[in-house]
């Protein structure tokens, strides 16, 4: 997920120019602070200018031509295998291709998904909405009212930004209700309660949001009356993160809740009562709560001694809701961590909890299953021995089904429907993008500098020279308790691998791939040991002659965006090419730009004295125009609500009036992904290949 975001899935309160002119006044200092300004006509100026330079040189001979077409064909290929959301009796899909860019949903039977064409419904076309509102839409996905199904809240965004529109739609007769639930264009959502009854956390005005841009005040909202007329259900405070109201229906332990999110890993649940009370589960707020059926899970990032015992974090523990509202402090422990092994997840079934377990990067799968002497484990019956693995529940209430889909780099993405106890059953093979045949993965681990075993993975051919001459791409991300694990990419494949290419994912410090150690490894004073580990693998890298730092290129976005922005600065003798996407890179300003306040347990607080840290790993300070660097390329979207383009613009100009070799490229659309449909996607994605390719033959 790889971005800040993948906890951040929410959206944005001010718009971005409002924000840009503002903020650009608190830094009279900075030359380039006018490039804040995210809809400023000389801003925007400016970004036409540098698109116009980046696309007259790379995008107009044929090869590029070539490239950007053979991965739109991946992008819109029909032969993707479509996810689907089980929602009352049908299986819904929101697809992508040629013919649709903005998408459609759709839906279709379990009887015709095994097939290997699937007559598919169409429930909405985003397309053909936009064309009749003169909108352009995207998709944030719908949220239906059990037990019919027939209402639908329907959350879509302009342009791909984080903050979005609610509005009520009719699953039965495909249209949008009249008067129906609405919530304007905000950061937030709606979640049902009942048919006429939600809850909508949202900018109700002036103070309603947090300084990170999202939601301070929950509100219960009838049906008939204004929004502003709703009762507070929750009120945060101005510096919290995150404040969200939910309503859990399942049958016979249907119940509402409240979140407030202080920051990324720390949070507060309460459980609402009909008389409007909140019991808070008092659980460390660092725990991540789960609740289903009777259970409270807690999953510790923090050591926790309680009830005269000390679990590590890491740990999964598990016991009832009841008994622990009661007072009662035992738990049974699910999983507990080893020097090789983390949580990735956990997913319940009807009768059982699957754990997915990383060990040194690699899923291991096993069933827990509840009775009355405690909890039992057992394998997970198909599990492979291979690749990255990832479950998901049919239908957690009704069935012990579940997805189960298995890639790696070089293997087709397969999905499996395995009912537990039984072998998985194929239903989907991913086909081939590119030719893997004489290509092998491999798993290395480079020594940083305080001597930590940091995991990498590289995919290349067989039968490779190890001369040093190979061009190289290290892909990185290392924040957030993210962990990157094999997937399969056959735009990666075909721009990359089958031209040649090797390619190289490192699990450095701040990601989640062993836990939380080793994302509070590299918390705020200790970011530099993530950039350490990075730089330990391209040492590794070159040690083993796969490549040089002639032909080694280095690729990350948004906190991957800074992490390549480090390298960059702090290691510019490393690369012979950094690509630099949707990225933070001026520290000291990033608090106060969009959602920038939200991240600060990730990196700590510039207005204090963490900014005597924080400056060692801020690229906007710490270029010196008398160094030399290699070629870099900056890509952004100007529609970017939660990392503001100001970064990459304000580090782009500053490095283009150094003399410096720089190619800059802004989308106008696609939010934080950076592209809105799939054109643009493939668009974005031949400039930084072809880029590479450029500088690192």
């Amino acid at each position: 997920m790889s971005s800040l975001a993948s906890a951040c899935l929410v959206a944005g309160l001010i718009t971005a120019s409002a924000a840009g002119t503002a903020m650009a006044a608190e830094t009279p200092a900075d030359p380039y602070a006018w490039l804040e300004d995210v809809t400023g006509e000389k801003s925007l100026d400016w970004v036409k200018q540098q698109n116009a330079k980046s696309e007259g040189r790379l995008a107009q001979s044929p090869a590029f031509q070539k490239l950007e077409a053979s991965l739109r064909e991946v992008l819109d290929s029909d032969a993707k295998i479509p996810g689907v959301q089980k929602i009352g009796d049908y299986y819904y899909n929101f697809w992508k291709d040629k013919q649709h860019e903005r998408g459609l949903w759709r839906r279709t039977t379990l009887a015709e998904y095994r097939k290997a064409s699937p007559t598919w419904e169409t429930v909405l076309d985003l397309d053909a909405l936009n064309k009749a509102e003169g909108e352009n839409w995207v998709w944030h996905g719908a949220d239906c009212l059990r037990p019919d199904y027939s209402r639908c809240l329907v959350a879509l965004s302009r342009g791909g930004a984080d903050a979005d529109v609610t509005r009520e739609f009719d699953l039965a007769s495909k249209t949008w209700i009249k008067d129906g639930f609405f919530r304007p264009e905000s950061k937030g959502g709606l979640n049902w309660i009942d048919r006429d009854t939600v809850f909508v956390y949202t900018d109700f005005g002036n103070g309603s949001m947090t300084t990170s841009g999202y939601p301070r005040v929950a509100k219960l909202w009838r049906r008939g009356t204004p929004m502003a007329s709703a009762s507070v259900v929750y009120e945060g405070k101005p510096d919290d993160m995150y404040i969200a109201a939910m309503h859990d229906d399942t049958p016979g332990y249907e119940r509402n809740l409240v979140s407030r999110t202080l920051a990324f890993y720390n949070n507060e649940l309460y459980l609402r009562g009909d008389d409007g009370s909140l019991t808070r589960i008092d659980a460390p707020n660092s725990a991540e709560k789960g609740l289903h059926k009777q259970w409270l899970t807690l999953e510790l990032r923090d050591a926790w001694t309680v009830g005269g015992k000390t679990y590590a974090a890491g740990s999964l523990l598990v016991t009832t809701l009841d008994d622990y509202l009661a007072g009662k402090r035992d738990f049974q422990v699910l999983f507990a961590p080893t020097a090789t092994t983390s949580l990735a997840g956990s997913t319940w079934t009807k009768n059982h909890l699957v754990l997915n377990v990383l060990d040194d990067v690699k899923s291991r799968l096993s069933v827990l299953t509840p009775g009355d002497g405690g909890w039992k484990k057992s394998d997970f019956t198909g599990a492979p021995s291979f690749g990255t693995v990832a479950v998901g529940a049919v239908d957690a209430d009704d069935s012990d089904a579940l997805w189960m889909t298995v890639t790696d780099y070089l293997t087709p993405t397969t999905l499996a429907i395995a009912e537990i106890g039984k072998q998985p059953e194929v239903l989907k093979t991913m086909p081939a993008f590119f030719d893997a045949s004489g290509k092998v993965i491999e798993q290395h681990f480079a020594t940083s500098k305080d001597g930590t075993r940091v995991p990498y993975f590289v995919v290349r051919a067989k039968e490779v020279k190890l001369d040093g001459s190979n061009p190289t791409l290290l892909y990185g991300y290392g924040g957030f308790e993210i962990s990157l694990t094999p997937s399969y990419s056959g735009g990666m494949g075909r721009a990359w691998l089958e031209q040649g290419g090797v390619y190289v994912v490192a699990n450095i410090r701040g990601g989640g791939e062993y836990g939380p150690r080793w994302h509070q490894a590299a918390l705020k004073q200790n970011r530099h040991k993530a950039y350490e580990d990075m730089a330990a693998v391209a040492r590794d890298l070159v040690s083993r002659k796969i490549t040089s730092a002639r032909h080694l290129g280095v690729q990350g976005g948004s906190n991957g965006g800074l992490l390549t922005g480090n390298m960059l600065t702090q290691y510019p003798e490393l690369f012979g090419a950094v690509v630099v996407q949707v990225p933070l890179l001026d520290m000291k300003r990033y608090s106060h730009l969009l959602a920038g306040a939200s991240w600060m347990a990730e990196y700590g607080n510039p207005d204090t004295a963490d900014w005597d840290f924080i400056k060692t790993f801020s690229p906007y300070h710490l270029f010196d125009p008398a160094k030399t660097y290699p070629p870099v390329l900056f890509t952004t979207s100007t529609r970017d609500d939660r990392v503001h383009p100001g970064h990459a613009r304000k580090m782009a100009a500053k490095m283009i009036a150094a003399g410096k070799d720089v190619t800059y490229y802004e989308n106008i659309e696609g939010g934080h992904g950076g592209a809105a449909n799939n054109a643009q996607a493939a668009h974005m994605q031949a400039l930084a290949y072809s880029f590479l390719w450029e500088q690192l033959r």
